[in-house]
């Protein structure tokens, strides 16, 4: 099922945002941060098809931070799929999607960048964890990261995020990986840093 309850709203420029919500969250979540981060783009917003009790979510789970990898590896094919087909229903450049991601959409995100790279030309992924270890390492080349992480964040460990930011560094992508005195909540700080990055790594 590569078809996604969405949202599209069309920028003025190249430039495309794929948002990718948190557990429990909708397809509006990220809409006013991707569009305040990357004024001007278009913002691809997809809902997650996997319910929790309830709640939205891009990929099953056994318990936290314990993926369902078969059922991860099948999404992630699907959110590739649904990118590709959207790009030409709205017309917009496959070749320059950038993902925002946070928590369980940064970790889909994060596990587009490792199975499908030509799906995204860099992200940010607040609060990600590894995804799952790939058995190959594709190339990450020119395509820029970045990691928001927490020091307090009783859901990522510290371990598992620096793990990730080696992974992506070791597929050669342009990563720079922030840690902030917070935990699994976003702060002001670390969306500023990340409106710096922004600005210094893509056009849009």
């Amino acid at each position: 099922m590569n078809e996604f309850i969405h949202q599209f709203e069309r920028g003025s420029g190249q430039t495309t945002v794929l948002s990718l919500h948190g557990t429990g969250g909708s397809e509006s979540d990220l809409i006013p941060l991707a569009l305040d981060l990357f004024p001007g783009a278009s913002v691809l917003s997809p809902r997650g098809h996997i319910l929790e009790n309830g709640a939205n979510r891009f990929f099953r789970r056994f318990g936290e931070g314990k993926f369902d990898l078969e059922n991860l590896r099948e999404e992630t094919e699907n959110l590739a799929q649904f990118v590709q087909s959207s790009s030409q229903k709205y017309a917009f450049d496959a070749q320059k999607v950038i993902a925002l991601g946070y928590s369980n959409g940064a970790n889909i995100a994060a596990s587009l960048l490792l199975a499908h790279p030509e799906t995204l030309a860099g992200a940010i992924l607040l609060r990600a964890m590894t995804p799952f270890t790939p058995p190959k390492i594709l190339s990450l080349e020119g395509k820029a990261v970045f990691l928001a992480a927490g020091r307090h964040d009783p859901i990522v460990p510290m371990e598992n995020i620096d793990a990730l930011a080696r992974t992506l560094e070791t597929a050669r992508a342009d990563v720079t990986l922030r840690f902030e005195n917070a935990a699994h909540n976003l702060s002001g700080a670390e969306i500023e840093a990340a409106r710096a990055f922004i600005k210094a790594k893509f056009e849009f």
